[in-house]
C-alpha cells in the first residue's frame, strides 16, 4: 500500500489538511433527473435539509451539483443550473460549517456560486468544456478538482473507449493541469479526479481503482468518486438485471476501501454515514502498515 502524500488547500474559510485521513465529499444532486437520487433533492427546501443531514453524518466537504451527469445526459443553460443552485447556497450560507464544492463545468455558474459563498469547484471535463473555469477559480483562489472524462456525458458511455485507460488519463490529466496552470491556478490548489465512470468501459473501471498509484505519480493530491456507479451494479448482476443504484451500497463500500488503500486523499459519496465508517476503518488499517 502507497504511502499517502501530505497536501494543504487554502480556503477562504481556512484550510483542508489532506492525507492526515481520508476526507469524505457528500454528494448533492439539485437537479430532477439524476442517476442516483432521481431528483429527490430538487426543491431547495429538500436538498437543504439533505445538506444539513450529510454534514451531521461526518461530510467533510458538500459538493453541490445543478446539472446531471450521467450517461446520455443533455447540457443545461448557465441561466439554469444557477437558478437551481443560487436558493441553495444562499440558505445554506452560515448554516453549513463544512466547506461548499460546486460541480459546474461553466465559468459563468463558478463565478456566481463563489461570490454566493461555494468555497471550491469540481469540473467533470478537466477545463475541456469551458477552459475559462479557470481563471475564475485562479481569481477567487479557489481549489479545483479536475477529473478525466472521454467524450461528453452524452456520449461517453458509447465508446470508443481507450486502449491504454492509465495512459489515456495521465494524458488527459496533464493536459487539464497546464490549463489550470496558463490560468493562474497554484499547482497547491489542483485536485485530480480519474472520472470513473465516464467514457471508460466496466473493467477499465476497475483497472484505475487497482493503479492509482500510478496516477498519484502526477503529483496531486487524488479524488476518487465510485458511488453507486454503473459498473458495480453490472457486477452485482443478477439473471441479466443490473443492481439498482439503491442496491449498491456494499460495492460502492468495497471500492471506497480500495481507493483509500490505493492513495485516495478524498472520496466523493452518497451515503454518507456509511462511508465515513468505511473510511475511518480504512484509514486505521492504513495507520498500521
Amino acid at each position: 500500500m502507497p504511502k499517502r502524500k501530505l497536501f494543504r488547500l487554502r480556503l477562504r474559510s481556512g484550510a483542508l489538511r489532506l492525507g492526515e485521513r481520508t476526507l469524505v465529499m457528500g454528494v448533492l444532486n439539485v437537479t430532477p433527473d439524476s442517476f442516483s437520487d432521481g431528483g429527490r433533492f430538487f426543491t431547495p427546501q429538500s436538498a437543504v435539509q439533505r445538506a444539513l443531514q450529510m454534514q451531521r453524518d461526518g461530510a467533510d466537504v458538500l459538493d453541490i451539483g445543478a446539472e446531471s451527469t450521467r450517461p446520455g445526459s443533455e447540457s443545461i443553460t448557465a441561466a439554469e443550473e444557477i437558478a437551481r443552485l443560487l436558493p441553495v447556497l444562499e440558505v445554506l450560507r452560515g448554516k453549513l460549517k463544512i466547506p461548499i464544492s460546486v460541480d459546474t463545468q461553466k465559468s459563468a455558474v463558478a463565478e456566481i456560486a463563489l461570490g454566493a459563498g461555494a468555497h471550491m469547484l469540481n469540473d467533470v471535463s478537466g477545463l475541456r468544456s469551458d477552459p475559462d473555469l479557470a481563471r475564475v477559480a485562479a481569481r477567487f483562489n479557489a481549489p479545483i478538482v479536475l477529473m478525466h472524462m472521454r467524450g461528453s456525458p452524452r456520449t461517453m458511455q458509447k465508446g470508443p473507449f481507450a486502449r491504454d485507460v492509465i495512459k489515456d488519463v495521465k494524458a488527459g490529466l496533464r493536459r487539464s493541469v497546464a490549463i489550470a496552470r496558463r490560468a493562474g491556478v497554484a499547482n497547491s490548489q489542483i485536485v485530480l479526479d480519474p472520472g470513473i465512470g465516464f467514457g471508460k468501459s466496466f473493467s477499465q473501471n476497475y483497472e484505475l481503482l487497482a493503479t492509482l498509484p500510478e496516477l498519484a505519480k502526477l503529483g496531486f493530491p487524488l479524488l476518487v468518486g465510485t458511488s453507486r456507479k454503473g459498473f458495480l451494479g453490472a457486477t452485482l448482476d443478477k439473471n441479466g438485471k443490473p443492481a439498482p443504484p439503491g442496491g449498491r451500497l456494499w460495492a460502492t463500500a468495497a471500492t471506497v476501501t480500495a481507493s483509500i488503500l490505493n492513495g485516495a486523499h478524498i472520496v466523493r459519496v452518497h451515503d454518507v454515514a456509511e462511508m465515513s465508517q468505511v473510511a475511518r476503518v480504512t484509514d486505521e488499517l492504513l495507520k498500521h502498515h
